[in-house]
């Protein structure tokens, strides 16, 4: 690739009293790309993500974001610089509407005084541009923006939590096993989302061990092993048998110019 990455990481290292969870870890994202993340439990992959999600603080290393170093001391503050994540578990308030998570800690105040003194809501205004995002990626079955979470389907909150990602992530979207907990329809939704939001120019970090989930729709695939990337592969050049030897130790990796190819 001749364009400059988005989002790097050199020489991260992570350690949980004697356990070394990262161990010089690198990482690249370049834009418009769906970079899978893959790896066996244990791999150090989590805290990769948590690294540059802002979740975890490294030891040492360096993280940059459009060739600037960012520290992210929480993930307040990577959603703040235009990292977004979706969560394995959701992270949505089940009691609460559509629009109220998807502006949960982003909540638009109403004009003057009213919002300035009194702090009420403008949930005309949230509900209407949560509306306009869910439209945006084809979520519109969702009838009611105002029904709250738990009445929707795994598929259904799934897309919220995508949509509300989409919808502030201004540079990165990362997410967490998005089709783990989902059946193979709503899995395929989901998919198609990620897809919708690559075409909308923004690039994607998934993390996934569903191997046939990532080569459809993965440009790259980062293999993490023993707390550091292995290698980094091309889907159309090597098989879903071929990742999963590299990740376990079962098969040499290629060449590590692969990395930045």
């Amino acid at each position: 690739m001749t364009t400059e990455p988005i989002l790097t990481a050199r020489g991260l290292v992570k350690r949980y009293g004697r356990v070394t969870a990262l161990n010089n870890a690198d990482f690249d994202l370049y834009p418009g790309e769906i970079l899978a993340v893959i790896g066996d439990n244990g791999a150090g992959k989590s805290s990769l993500i948590k690294a540059i999600s802002g979740a975890v603080t490294p030891d040492e290393g360096e993280i940059r974001l459009e060739g600037k170093p960012v520290l992210f001391k929480s993930p307040m503050e990577a959603r703040a610089a235009g990292i977004e994540t979706v969560y394995q578990n959701l992270a949505l308030s089940p009691a609460l509407s559509i629009a109220d998570n998807m502006f949960l800690g982003r909540e638009i105040r109403k004009p003057g005084i009213l919002g300035s003194w009194l702090r009420m809501l403008d949930r005309t205004a949230m509900e209407k541009r949560a509306r306009e995002k869910l439209t945006e990626l084809g979520l519109m079955t969702i009838q009611n923006i105002g029904q709250a979470v738990e009445t929707l389907s795994g598929g259904q909150r799934q897309g919220v939590a995508v949509a509300r990602a989409a919808a502030f992530g201004s540079r990165v979207v990362i997410m967490d096993e998005p089709t783990a907990a989902l059946g193979v329809k709503e899995s395929r939704r989901v998919l198609e989302l990620i897809l919708d939001v690559k075409r909308r120019g923004l690039p994607i970090v998934l993390i996934s061990h569903n191997m046939p989930h990532v080569f459809e729709v993965a440009d790259r695939i980062h293999i993490h092993r023993l707390g550091r990337r292995l290698t980094v592969i091309n889907p159309k050049e090597y098989s879903m048998s071929d990742a999963v030897a590299f990740m376990t130790g079962a098969k040499a990796p290629p060449e590590a110019a692969a990395v930045a190819a």
